[in-house]
């Protein structure tokens, strides 16, 4: 009897200290398994944003090669609220009657008349702009095959179109090592792939301002990009200025209506209400 109680008090102290070295082998490997599948959590977090990083530079750098190298935007003048077209850019280099006689060396078809047949006339100020070609099929072989866009909205149809423009025009430089341009093409990196048909078209110098402005690129490029804007939105300055006159008379009629409501309803507000509960 007392043998037997010995024999469990010895077991459960054998056990009792059997267990504590096995505890804390297992917390010290637990922990060294959480430190070991952190370590591992964050190496594939850091693989992933590399990953992510070039994945997105990889598109960046395609999106360029197929949209064009991004332009900057410049500080045009007639891009303010109340700002107007720089017309010295190109309305003082002819005046009204040069340029109706420019206007007038060009047929322009007409018609119907009381026969009922189509005519031509001399053209007005008022008339759009004669095609430069035929069809087609006449402007892409007369430009490598390319076709040339209508400038008149030019613009407008394109995104962010008036810096697009001046950067396009202003752009042309030397291919870099490891591109090639084929014969026939010039390199442009505001040109979506780089390669555009139509050569470089500014020079310094190509011209010579009346008012003595010199003639550089950037100045014939901002004239050019003035009067393409105009002619896509001519009556922007009218616009603008009406614009103005109705803000100014909704501001008027806004103070009238403001003060006939507080002298309206004023007498309303500042009445007492006294509730009779007795009767």
């Amino acid at each position: 009897m007392a043998g037997g109680l010995i024999q469990q008090v010895l077991r459960r102290k054998l056990q009792s200290q059997s267990t504590v070295p096995t505890l804390s082998l297992f917390t010290s490997r637990k922990s060294n398994e959480d430190a070991r599948y952190a370590g591992m959590r964050t190496f594939a977090l850091l693989g992933a944003g590399t990953s992510g990083f070039l994945g997105f530079a990889t598109v960046a750098s395609a999106d360029e090669a197929e949209h064009g190298l991004a332009v900057p935007n410049y500080p045009w003048p007639h891009s303010g609220i109340l700002s107007s077209y720089d017309h010295a850019s190109f309305t003082n280099k002819f005046v009204q009657e040069e340029t109706k006689a420019m206007a007038a060396e060009i047929e322009v078809v007409d018609g119907p008349n009381d026969e009922g047949e189509m005519f031509t006339r001399p053209g007005k100020l008022s008339d759009r702009f004669p095609q430069p070609y035929a069809n087609e099929q006449a402007a892409r072989f007369a430009n490598g095959g390319a076709y040339p866009p209508d400038l008149s909205l030019i613009t407008k149809a394109r995104h962010n179109g008036q810096n697009y423009v001046f950067s396009l025009l202003t752009g042309y430089r030397d291919p870099p090592a490891g591109v090639t341009i084929r014969e026939g093409l010039h390199y442009n990196p505001y040109f979506p792939g780089g390669a555009i048909a139509m050569p470089k078209m500014l020079i310094d110098g190509a011209m010579e301002y009346e008012d003595g402005t010199p003639a550089t690129e950037a100045q014939m490029g901002k004239d050019v990009v003035t009067f393409l804007s105009w002619a896509a939105e001519p009556e922007m300055e009218e616009r603008k200025l009406m614009g103005f006159k109705w803000i100014f008379v909704l501001s008027l009629a806004l103070l009238q209506a403001g003060y006939y409501r507080r002298l309206r309803w004023s007498v309303l507000k500042s009445r007492k209400l006294i509730v009779d509960v007795v009767n």
